[in-house]
């Protein structure tokens, strides 16, 4: 029956490519729609795209479609942060225990990789079609293609066209949908920085971060031993992208406050002036369905990047409509409503969780209170691994731990901690706490 059943995916992007590889699976008809050329045939925007984190909820998804295996072949594994202070001193944090690391990849490659395994399950694609209306009344579709429109109707239509979705805007015109965006203050550059396999980048199984208190920037590793760089930094004040303009000063500018890779960007003034300023937005909306059009990925709950989430919320959203399939026997008119009414207590709390992560990576990394606090919790963690695991564990390797319930615990965490740290000379007593004590008053409160 699932094969007279036509889905129309706006957006091949990488959520939209996954999604049809489960839908493919479960015998649907499926036509994916996307605005851009194929990726295939032309070569990447260079500085338009943020370095991608996998993490287990990513590999999760990708192992259930098969394609697990071929990613973690062109993966680089990220033990923890490297953190790189203005004289250049190095000082590793480690993500979690040993054996726990999360993953850089490159967002074309993956991209790449998830349509060609949708067209060898007979998906096909249609790119260079912009979706310019949403009827989601009907299920109707309108394309526009070249000089020409199109139109199409459809028995389900998934929206995974971004955080710019045209499908969301058209359900934004309707009654009762709840919309908002919110754009914080930075804003972000990306920079090529070439291969050296010495000095402060030798390190190539982390995540590279300079902490600047109101701004930073990191670097991820990339097959050719290559790194790219990420410069987030505000759009108005001193310094700012709007108080350096002038691409000499710029360059000046970036040259004293990270010394230690700058040399490793010989084009970085050419860097500074091609490569495009872009903005961070969250997107929060409700609710994610109008009868059978249902938004997925970015197009419902766009975060920003500083918790590497964003990819893997998107495949997570993928694997549980899946599994409400299953379990409701394809049953749309069923699995819809009941998907959006899971999963938005979970986006939402992700969304919270990325925006705190900027202020931990860019303002607290570095400092010696924080330090203190992630050693006593992991302390905690060693002695009592399975009462306390601490929030960036249960978000990133556990997940089977939902998002909002990996807030709820980690807000009760950093209530017994916040007054740990109040302890008169805890820097020299918190090796004598009383573990079992923190855990019950945590499990009381």
């Amino acid at each position: 029956m699932n094969s007279q059943t036509h889905i129309a995916v706006v957006g091949g992007g990488l959520v939209g490519s996954l999604m049809t590889l489960y839908l493919a699976k479960r015998g649907y008809k499926v036509s994916v729609f996307e605005r851009r050329p194929d990726p295939r045939l032309q070569s990447s925007d260079v500085g338009r795209s943020i370095n991608l984190a996998l993490s287990n909820r990513g590999i999760r998804s990708l192992e259930e479609v098969g394609l697990a295996k071929v990613m973690k072949e062109s993966v680089i594994p990220m033990n923890g942060r490297m953190m790189h202070d203005v004289k250049g001193k190095l000082t590793f944090q480690p993500y979690g225990a040993a054996g726990q690391f999360i993953n850089s990849i490159s967002r074309g490659e993956l991209n790449e990789v998830l349509i060609t395994a949708a067209e060898d399950e007979g998906i096909e694609y249609f790119f260079n079609h912009r979706c310019i209306n949403a009827n989601t009344a009907g299920q109707e579709l309108t394309f526009q293609v070249g000089e020409s429109r199109i139109r199409r109707t459809f028995d389900v239509i998934l929206g995974t066209d971004g955080a710019f979705s045209a499908v969301r805007m058209a359900m934004q015109l309707t009654d009762r949908f709840n919309f908002e965006q919110e754009y914080i203050e930075h804003g972000y550059k990306e920079f090529h920085i070439l291969p050296s396999g010495k000095g402060s980048l030798s390190e190539r199984n982390a995540l590279h971060i300079w902490p600047r208190e109101s701004f930073m920037l990191i670097a991820l590793p990339n097959p050719d031993e290559s790194f790219t760089g990420t410069l987030f930094f505000p759009f108005e004040g001193t310094p700012s992208f709007s108080s350096l303009t002038d691409p000499d000063v710029f360059q000046s500018f970036f040259v004293k406050t990270f010394p230690d890779v700058a040399d490793q960007i010989p084009d970085l003034k050419s860097q500074l002036i091609t490569n495009p300023t872009s903005s961070l937005v969250t997107i929060r909306c409700f609710p994610w369905s109008i009868q059978r059009t249902l938004l997925l990925g970015d197009a419902s709950h766009a975060v920003v990047p500083f918790y590497g989430q964003g990819m893997n919320a998107g495949f997570e959203d993928c694997r549980i409509l899946n599994e409400l399939l299953e379990q409701h026997n394809d049953n749309w008119d069923t699995v819809i409503p009941y998907f959006q009414q899971l999963r938005k207590p979970d986006t939402d709390a992700i969304a919270k969780l990325a925006l705190d992560n900027f202020v931990e990576m860019r303002d607290l990394v570095a400092d010696a209170e924080f330090l203190l606090r992630k050693k006593i919790e992991a302390k905690i963690h060693e002695a009592f691994p399975d009462r306390w695991i601490p929030l960036y564990s249960m978000v990133t390797f556990h997940d089977n731990i939902r998002y909002s319930e990996a807030y709820r615990i980690g807000q009760k965490q950093k209530m017994v901690m916040d007054d740990v740290m109040k302890i008169p000379g805890i820097e020299s007593t918190w090796q004598s706490l009383d573990l079992r004590q923190l855990l019950d008053r945590m499990l009381k409160d």
